[in-house]
């Protein structure tokens, strides 16, 4: 019992030092599915997949936690979108097929075709067709929640990056971390404890001193200088246009833009992350 108590506290100390990483993979992925999936059900899944994680790693294999955690949480959150995702990939051929046949009927004939030519042109039965079309109206009420024809494997899934891409990603999420580093200390404290820290609007308000209202027009605010000041550095032509360089605020926008710039090299901000694009922990 004795040998056992340490080895639970260090598997402890691991969940929690790589709990933002849940949030950061979470985030990567709700940018990519629709808007009603739950993000609290992802996060539980994925704290979830992050604590056996902790529990089946073997530090001799050579492999970094935190790419050895990655793996499992998006396994997690995969599964867990795939438990939304109730029609088969085989009722959604089928309801392509139906409806492919239904519009070239429509062209050839000049009119809606009736279920038994729809039938004969398949070749299946009435009764075959009718059982698609039931699917795709149970499935009506899932697409009216936001979900498109696609399954939760097409909704994620993208092209592994390639060696080039994969740079200027590292390089992006570089100029990002020194973009926040950059921001002042209200705005900062904001981003750091909303987006990286995963702390509630009013654990943050409170620590403050302020109104959550106030929190989020910080945030806003945060966020309108991080696309700027990204903008002005990775893409000028996307940055925000202010007729006056002379006021106050112009300037102190000017200084921050120049602290971002002046906070890394190429080199630093590539040293921010992995090769595999995920942040390396401070």
């Amino acid at each position: 019992m004795s040998g056992a108590l340490p080895l639970d506290r260090r598997r402890e100390d691991i969940v929690q030092e790589h709990m933002p990483l849940v949030g950061h993979l979470v985030r990567e992925m709700l940018a990519r599915v629709p808007q009603h999936v739950n993000r609290d059900d992802l996060m539980s899944a994925g704290y979830a997949a992050l604590v056996h994680a902790a529990r089946g790693f073997d530090a001799g294999r050579g492999v970094p936690f935190a790419r050895f955690a990655a793996a499992r949480v998006r396994g997690a959150l995969l599964d867990e979108l795939r438990g939304l995702d109730w029609a088969s990939r085989s009722v959604r051929q089928r309801a392509r097929r139906t409806d492919s046949a239904r519009q070239e009927l429509t062209a050839e004939l000049g009119r809606t075709p009736t279920v038994q030519e729809v039938a004969d042109k398949l070749g299946c039965s009435v009764e075959d067709i009718d059982h698609a079309d039931d699917d795709v109206h149970r499935a009506v009420v899932f697409s009216l929640q936001g979900f498109a024809t696609a399954a939760a494997d097409d909704m994620v899934t993208e092209p592994s990056a390639g060696p080039e891409e994969m740079l200027i990603r590292r390089e992006r999420l570089g100029y990002l971390r020194h973009a926040v580093d950059a921001l002042p200390d209200r705005l900062k404290a904001v981003v750091q404890g909303y987006f990286f820290d995963e702390r509630a609007m009013a654990r943050i308000a409170e620590d403050l001193g302020v109104t959550e209202s106030r929190v989020s027009q910080l945030r806003a605010e945060a966020l309108g200088l991080l696309r700027d000041g990204l903008n002005t550095h990775l893409d000028p032509s996307m940055a925000s246009q202010h007729p006056s360089k002379e006021g106050c605020v112009a300037r102190r926008r000017a200084a921050y833009y120049d602290q971002i710039s002046a906070r890394g090299t190429l080199r630093t901000r590539l040293a921010m992350t992995g090769p595999d694009g995920l942040p390396i922990a401070a």
